[in-house]
């Protein structure tokens, strides 16, 4: 192979001012084989070289990692001090070099031996500096090499006279080496980069896991995956760090390299139409881009703009814009999150339309400001062209759905994630499977106007997973697998570490399902430290095997490979499973959604009646998409009652106040009482949504309402009191605080006693001062004795933690309590004050004071983390939790501030080195769930906080969290706004305690607060 041409430049400089310079192209950082040139002669037997190269650091060092393998002996030198030494040419070890590398020059040095045949050595060097900025230094023709030992030639200042460039032989991964870069060991300080052990894993019977690659530094943390058009596997991380290519053999990685876009940061992949779709972070912003190979060299030219997320302003974050599908129509499916506006230019033709919250009682914003002033839709599925036009609002109503994927009959599903933070609360709704269809609405709303899955103006969850956080889905179409997981639709959940296999089985036009975990970690349901498997996506790969990533917020990643091993057929199943009538009725009825047809409501209107909740929906819509003058008389005739609410319920969505009398009237021939417990709810919500929508009817509407309803309530059921309750509180119905009270009183559950009380909260009249101590005497109980469901509670068993409430619940009763207050008359406020402002009865414990150990580093304590694991004390630990002041920012069981991440499962989503760091670093990962907001205003003064509320004039803003010191600032004054880097968690709070006490507060937030936990055996 004849020598490559040498580059005159020996200094590689790193840092702000050169950073774009070093990293222009990207390909450059893939690093080569080299050896010296021998004059064009092959290595000789046994032969020794010398090699260096001089760089330069300028700007604080963060980390650096060096990886280095030899053909067949290498000893790496840094600034004169072998670091590394490697004898294995098929597999590279790796160190942590941080303290060997100083600001300025810096000289990497290798002395390099061959024992016969091949002669070679491959290095890689990543450095990340403090403010995010990232190297890499990589063998290649740049570095000198010598055939001579001379005094001093692995130290700076060195004169490399004579010295020549060194000859490349291929990059990483060329033959007959291949990526033995993937899966390196890392040696030194505590600085593991090594994913999760395939040991500490469990799977099903007869199935295996396989670790192929831990993400090294420089690589990110990856989050997104897909299969391009040649099997190979493309992965994104979450930063700026470039996506990665990965090509296949024999389920090993045969070859590694990093992507040469400036696309970066993507939460969904696609590749199709010989292109990959990215959403992903560009040079316009985080928006949909599209990466084409114009010319077949192997690399992407220039990004072409696709579709603009939030109107221009960018879909990034971790509500943004995620997961891509293509569909059966070739059009491209986009799932985004409930921080993502509905683009402006969506088609007239958009099948989801007229969304609002619906709810008659004033909704609460979450406690902590989360989704404050966000208005319906919620996350959505857009369908669009392949060339970004022709957008169309496909679906909505879901929280923060990551990604999305087709069943062989071509329907969509998704899983939705839950707002972990309204735990314990009535309008708390679990992680979920959802059946996507054409037009609907899956009833996510922010705050307390969630709704329940009874309403039928949206579609229910297929089924409930329970508490966790959704990421990657795929269908295992395609499989190597027995036909029941081949079937299977694999869903991730993140804080937990598992992918579910979701089982399911035709249920009319719909499905139902079931669930097992089919990956989760061994220690999943053990008191004390969990495997870290913090899955982000997955993929099926030509040879028919799973992959999947880890990864995400900063932690380690890892590819794994999951294969069947076990004696089942596992023949690929090729025909698509006949579509069912039930299937074919609904999306014959969908062919109307959002167009206007002569023929739709003659055909959509028999199915209004149909037994099937989802024909009768997608019945609905289709009636709804055409104008209402068309159908209002029929829906105010007609005499089935399902056909009649079903109807009715279109009308009070879309008819004016005129029609409301009218509406009302034609309700009234379907008496509560002879209507069952669906009949009755669905009748209810049409009464609710015409009084959202049409007003607060006229006062003899509202006198026979009362009448009517009154006579209904308490009822029988839970659902049944939840909104009749709502809507006679709505009309101040006489007797309404009596007979609310006494279902507070029988009330099973927390939750069904939070209902009462929040929706009481601003009724007026009515009241005794009796009535008023029993509702404020509430908020003073013993909360020991709280039930809750037993469904919730299973939730939580199944990732082996107990039961704690959501970071808002404590804001929430907060903020009940001051709006009923509020609600009193001055007279009323000075007679209860003892009672509003009792304390509940469990106390917080005491702050004690402490005095200055000693300003702690990494460096400190990363030698003494294997001593977390035992000896540990529990209640020293639990002690440091309160003296470091975590206990008044985190929630800790049932205990605890709500600033910060609730910390019961830190252990399951973290590494015990993730969880130090992120005590000594705060700022280095923050999650945008807990990020600050800079507002510059125009008289000059900066305003920092967390933002809890927003309209068109005004920013809410809390300045202290701590003391919930709110400020609100007209929009005009607002200059600019910048997300801060910086976490409200200040550094320093655990430079109050001694080595010893941060290792025993790490035993208790890896046990999740259980005295029982394995490192507590033994100690004090």
């Amino acid at each position: 192979m004849p020598p490559m041409n040498a580059t005159k430049l020996s200094l590689v400089f790193i840092g702000l001012a050169a950073i774009q310079n070093f990293f222009s192209p990207l390909r450059a950082q893939t690093p080569e084989w080299i050896w010296h040139d021998n004059k064009g002669r092959a290595p000789a037997d046994n032969e020794v070289r010398f090699f260096r190269k001089a760089f330069m650091v300028d700007g604080a060092l963060n980390k650096a990692l060096l990886t280095a393998a030899g053909d067949d002996h290498v000893r790496i030198f840094l600034n004169g001090k072998q670091v590394l030494e490697n004898d294995d040419w098929q597999k590279a070890d790796a160190v942590d070099v941080t303290v060997e590398i100083k600001p300025g020059e810096n000289v990497i040095a290798a002395r390099g031996q061959n024992d016969a045949s091949f002669a070679g050595f491959i290095a890689k060097l990543d450095l990340s500096l403090k403010g995010g900025n990232k190297g890499t230094v990589v063998t290649d023709t740049s570095w000198v090499s010598s055939d001579r030992e001379a005094p001093g030639w692995e130290k700076p200042g060195f004169i490399a006279a004579g010295w020549t460039p060194s000859r490349s032989f291929g990059k990483l991964g060329a033959q007959p080496w291949g990526d033995v870069m993937a899966g390196a060991i890392v040696k030194g300080l505590g600085a593991s980069k090594q994913a999760t052990p395939a040991e500490t894993l469990a799977t099903l019977p007869g199935f295996k896991i396989e670790l192929l690659r831990s993400a090294q530094l420089g690589e990110g943390s990856w989050v997104s995956l897909t299969v391009d058009n040649q099997g190979r596997l493309i992965v994104s991380p979450q930063g700026k760090e470039p996506m990665l290519r990965l090509k296949l053999k024999d389920g090993k990685i045969e070859q590694l390299e990093p992507l040469d876009s400036p696309v970066t940061g993507a939460m969904g992949l696609l590749y199709a139409f010989d292109s990959l779709y990215v959403n992903g972070r560009g040079p316009q912003g985080y928006h949909l881009y599209r990466l084409r190979d114009t010319d077949g060299n192997g690399h992407f030219g220039p990004p072409e703009l696709v579709c603009k997320w939030n109107r221009g302003r960018g879909g990034d974050g971790e509500h943004g814009a995620h997961g891509i599908v293509l569909g059966q129509d070739k059009k491209l499916y986009i799932v985004c999150g409930n921080f993502v506006d509905v683009p402006d230019d969506l088609s007239p033709d958009s099948p989801h339309r007229h969304y609002a919250d619906d709810i008659v009682l004033p909704r609460m914003e979450d406690g902590n400001g989360f989704g404050a002033g966000k208005k319906p839709p919620g996350g959505f599925v857009a369908r669009l062209d392949p060339d970004g036009k022709n957008i169309e609002l496909f679906a909505a109503g879901f929280r923060n759905t990551y990604d999305i994927d087709l069943s062989p009959d071509g329907e969509l599903f998704g899983f939705d994630s839950d707002m972990e933070w309204d735990w314990g609360t009535p309008w708390y709704r679990p992680i979920r499977i959802n059946h996507i269809v054409n037009g609907g609405d899956y009833g996510f709303r922010e705050g307390t106007a969630k709704w329940p899955n009874w309403y039928p103006d949206s579609l229910p969850t297929t089924l409930d997973i329970g508490i966790g956080s959704p990421t990657g889905v795929k269908f295992g179409t395609g499989a190597k697998y027995p036909a029941k997981y081949q079937q299977a639709f694999y869903v991730m959940d993140w804080s937990y570490g598992r992918i579910i296999a979701i089982h399911l089985k035709s249920k009319g036009a719909t499905y139902a399902g079931a669930f097992e975990n089919f990956v989760a970690p061994k220690s999943l349901r053990e008191a004390g430290p969990k495997a870290t498997l913090n899955v982000t996506d997955l993929e099926f790969g030509k040879d028919g095997a799973m992959y999947f990533l880890t990864g995400g917020r900063g932690t380690q990643s890892g590819l794994y490979r999951v294969t069947y091993i076990g004696k089942e057929p596992t023949a690929i199943q090729m025909e698509a499973p006949a579509i069912r009538p039930a299937v074919k009725t609904r999306r014959q009825l969908e062919a109307f959604h959002g167009r206007q047809d002569s023929k739709a409501v003659e055909f959509a209107w028999p199915h209004l009646s149909d037994p099937d909740r989802w024909i009768r929906y997608a019945a609905r819509i289709a009636i709804e998409s055409q104008p209402v003058s068309q159908w209002k008389e029929r829906a105010l005739n007609e005499t089935n009652p399902d056909g009649a609410l079903t109807a009715l319920l279109a009308l009070a969505r879309l008819g004016d106040k005129e029609t409301q009398r009218d509406l009302l009237k034609a309700l009234g021939r379907f008496p509560l009482d002879n209507l069952d417990e669906e009949q009755k709810l669905a009748k209810l919500r049409v009464i609710e949504v015409s009084f959202a929508r049409q007003g607060r009817p006229a006062d003899d509407l509202m006198k026979l309402a009362i009448e009517k309803l009154d006579r209904q309530y308490p009822a029988k059921t839970w659902p049944l009191n939840r909104e009749l309750s709502q809507l006679l509180i709505y009309l101040e119905a006489p007797d309404m605080v009596a007979k609310t009270l006494d279902l507070l009183t029988t009330a099973q559950t927390q939750e069904e006693q939070l209902h009462y009380i929040i929706s009481l909260r601003n009724l007026k009249s009515g009241w005794t001062m009796d009535q008023r101590r029993k509702y404020f005497s509430w908020f003073n109980r013993d909360r020991k004795s709280d039930r809750h469901p037993a469904e919730t509670l299973k939730w939580f068993a199944d990732v082996g933690r107990d039961y704690s409430d959501g970071a808002s619940f404590p804001r929430f009763i907060g903020n009940i309590r001051k709006a009923a207050t509020a609600a009193l008359s001055d007279a009323e406020r000075a007679e209860l004050a003892s009672i509003i402002t009792g304390a509940p009865v469990t106390p917080k414990p005491p702050l004690v004071q402490r005095q200055f150990v000693k300003e702690w580093k990494m460096e400190d304590l990363l030698p003494d983390l294997d001593k977390v694991s035992r000896g540990r004390s529990f209640e020293k630990g639990k002690q440091a939790f309160n003296d470091a002041q975590c206990i008044a920012c985190h929630r800790f069981g049932n205990e605890g501030g709500s600033v910060g991440p609730e910390l019961g499962a830190a252990s399951s989503k973290y590494t015990r080195r993730d969880i130090l760091e992120s005590i000594i670093e705060p700022s280095k990962v923050v999650s945008e769930q807990y990020q600050n907001t800079t507002l510059f205003l125009k008289d000059g003064e900066d305003v920092i906080g967390r933002i809890i509320d927003e309209d068109r004039g005004k920013v809410v803003v809390v300045t202290d969290p701590l003391k919930q010191t709110q400020r609100e600032i007209q929009k005009s004054d607002v200059k600019e706004r910048q997300a801060s880097k910086l976490s409200p968690m200040p550094e320093g709070l655990v430079s109050i305690l001694t080595k010893e006490e941060i290792l025993d507060l790490l035993a208790y937030m890896e046990s999740g607060g259980k005295a029982n936990a394995a490192a507590f055996a033994g100690g004090k």
